[in-house]
Parts: C-alpha cells; sequence; structure tokens
C-alpha cells in the first residue's frame, strides 16, 4: 500500500448532495479501529434526513451516541464536535490528526479552505491539516465545474491536498447504489492507508482467474 496508515481521521459532512459517502467512509473508519473527529455541517445534517434513512438527533452528544450505537464504535473512538467548538482538538496544530475528508465537499466549503477563511471549525481543522502538512481529501459534489471551482481545486491541490471529485467508475458493473457509493469510498480509504474489501483493484479479476 503506497500511503502510510492513518490511525486517527478529521471526518467532515457538508451540504453538497452525497452523504451516503460520509456515511459510509464513517462506518468502515470505525469498522477499522481509526479514531474519528467529525464534524457536521449544519446543512450537512439536513442533506442527511433527505438522501438517507438516518435521522439524527439535534444535539451534538445525542448525535454522537446514536452514530456510535449505529456503526458500533468503541468507547473513545468517535468524538464529534459543534460547529463553532473553538476548544476541540482539531483546532489546533498541536492534536493535529493523522488525516481529514471532507465528503461530502460543498464548493463553498472548497473556497472557504482555499482563501483560509476559516469561519467554521470544519473550515479551521482544513486549514491546520494543510499548515501542519498532513493529508487533506476534499471530495467535491458539484456538476458542472466553473472556472471558480476548478481555480480553488488547482490552488489546493498544489497546496497537497487531495482533490477526489465524487465520480464513480462503472468498469466494476456495479449492480445498486452502494455499489457506487463503495466505489468513491474505496479510493477514499486508499488514500488513508487503510485496507478495504470494497472494491477489487483493477486488474485483480482477469478473464480466466476463477
Amino acid at each position: 500500500m503506497s500511503h502510510p496508515r492513518c490511525n486517527s481521521v478529521a471526518l467532515a459532512i457538508t451540504g453538497a448532495s452525497g452523504a451516503p459517502y460520509g456515511l459510509r467512509l464513517l462506518e468502515c473508519l470505525i469498522k477499522d479501529g481509526v479514531e474519528v473527529h467529525l464534524m457536521l455541517s449544519k446543512p450537512g445534517q439536513l442533506v442527511i434526513g433527505m438522501e438517507t434513512d438516518v435521522k439524527l438527533p439535534g444535539r451534538p452528544a445525542q448525535m454522537r451516541r446514536f452514530l456510535a450505537e449505529r456503526y458500533g464504535a468503541a468507547e473513545g473512538q468517535l468524538h464529534l464536535y459543534d460547529r463553532e467548538q473553538w476548544t476541540a482538538p482539531v483546532a489546533s496544530g498541536s492534536a493535529v490528526p493523522d488525516a481529514m475528508v471532507v465528503c461530502p465537499c460543498t464548493t463553498a466549503t472548497l473556497s472557504a479552505v482555499a482563501t483560509g477563511a476559516s469561519r467554521s471549525l470544519i473550515e479551521r481543522a482544513a486549514d491546520v491539516v494543510l499548515k501542519e502538512r498532513r493529508r487533506l481529501i476534499m471530495v467535491v459534489r458539484e456538476t458542472p465545474l466553473s472556472e471558480i471551482h476548478l481555480e480553488n481545486m488547482l490552488k489546493l491541490a498544489r497546496m497537497g491536498a487531495v482533490m477526489m471529485p465524487a465520480n464513480p467508475g462503472f468498469y466494476h458493473q456495479p449492480q445498486s447504489i452502494g455499489d457506487l457509493v463503495d466505489f468513491m469510498v474505496a479510493r477514499v480509504l486508499d488514500h488513508l492507508g487503510l485496507e478495504q474489501q470494497l472494491m477489487p483493484r483493477w486488474g485483480s479479476e482477469e478473464p480466466g482467474d476463477e
């Protein structure tokens, strides 16, 4: 595996369409024993309610307990922070996680991170990951992309961030929406250095292998 394993990951779910990507990634991270620092924007919570059957409680503490029970998190494995919880560890370079994933990522979040706005905990956490030279993966979900979006993506890519638009492939012949979701989540897990069985690797199922 080309990327070193990440044992602590900040995961931000914002208000772009694609909430199933974020929740499936959360499930896989917890299953693999990764310590997760979760942040949900208010639009992100609304989109989860629109696109999935997950009904999140309103308060962060209740939400953390709900998600921890749903995905079987160990004690202390899942942390969830309020949008303006500036005392959260992810807001400081002294406690930076191994990596951060914004999944899905709105173009507004993309823009804010590219300009260093740091107006919310999500934006600040991404800024910290960049300045500390850790891995930042942004699963941007928008189409078509304007020149502004492309310039922001190029700017962040030059800083070392990984731009990973939510573009699932079809060469594995997906049979369900879940298969399409798993395609993208598998790519994220690869870049986090985590083993995954969601998707066969290219060339691993050659004709005549069976």
